[in-house]
C-alpha cells in the first residue's frame, strides 16, 4: 500500500510540473511583481551609451549562443554583450541595474523582426521543484513582458523555466545562488 501512494505522489508531482501550477499558487508569484517591474520609461529615447554600462553585473556571452549576431554583441560596452539578467531571491522582478539590458535587447528585437530568442528562466537550489519551476517561469515572464511593452512581437520570444535543474554554479552558499537566480537571453 505504502508504494502506490508514493507512485501516486509523483504521478501528481509530474501532472503538476507538466501542466503547471494551480492559480493561486501562480497568483501568488504574479502578485508580487505586478505593479513592482522596474520601469523602462525613457530608455527608448536612444539617451543610453554603452559606456554608461562597463563592466558591471552580468554575464556577458557574446556571440557565443549560435545566432549569426552583429560585433554589437562582443562589444562589452554594448549592454547588447549582456545576456543574462539577475534576480533576488524569491523575486521575479527585474532589477533596475537590468532595465538597460533588457531595453537594449527588445530595441535589437524589435528592429529584427527575424530574430527569435528563448527567455530560460532559472532559480537556485533552494525551495520546492515545483516552486522553482514556477519562478523560473515568473522570471522568464517578467523580462517577456518588459520586452512586448517595448514593442517586440510575441512570436520572436519563448519562455521556457528549468527552476532549479540547470545551475551555471555548483555551491551551496550565496555566491553561487546569486548566479543561479537569472533569465537567460539566448539569440536562435
Amino acid at each position: 500500500m505504502r508504494f502506490n501512494k508514493t507512485y501516486l505522489a509523483l504521478a501528481m508531482t509530474a501532472i503538476l510540473i507538466t501542466t503547471g501550477c494551480s492559480s493561486t499558487e501562480e497568483e501568488g508569484l504574479a502578485d508580487s511583481t505586478q505593479g513592482t517591474d522596474a520601469s523602462t520609461s525613457g530608455l527608448a529615447d536612444g539617451s543610453m551609451s554603452g559606456s554608461q554600462f562597463g563592466s558591471g553585473n552580468g554575464s556577458s556571452f557574446g556571440s557565443g549562443s549560435g545566432a549569426n549576431l552583429g560585433p554589437e554583441f562582443s562589444d562589452p560596452n554594448n549592454p547588447l554583450s549582456k545576456q543574462v539578467i539577475y534576480f533576488e531571491l524569491d523575486s521575479s522582478q527585474v532589477k533596475q541595474d537590468y532595465v538597460p539590458v533588457v531595453a537594449a535587447h527588445a530595441r535589437y528585437l524589435a528592429s529584427h523582426p527575424n530574430q527569435h530568442v528563448i527567455l530560460s528562466g532559472h532559480a537556485d537550489e533552494r525551495g520546492s521543484s515545483e516552486y522553482n519551476i514556477a519562478l523560473g517561469e515568473q522570471r522568464s515572464k517578467s523580462v517577456e513582458r518588459m520586452m512586448r511593452s517595448q514593442g517586440v512581437s510575441a512570436s520572436q520570444l519563448e519562455v521556457v523555466s528549468y527552476g532549479e535543474e540547470k545551475p551555471v554554479v555548483s555551491g551551496h552558499d550565496e555566491s553561487a545562488w546569486q548566479q543561479n537566480r537569472r533569465v537567460e537571453v539566448g539569440y536562435q
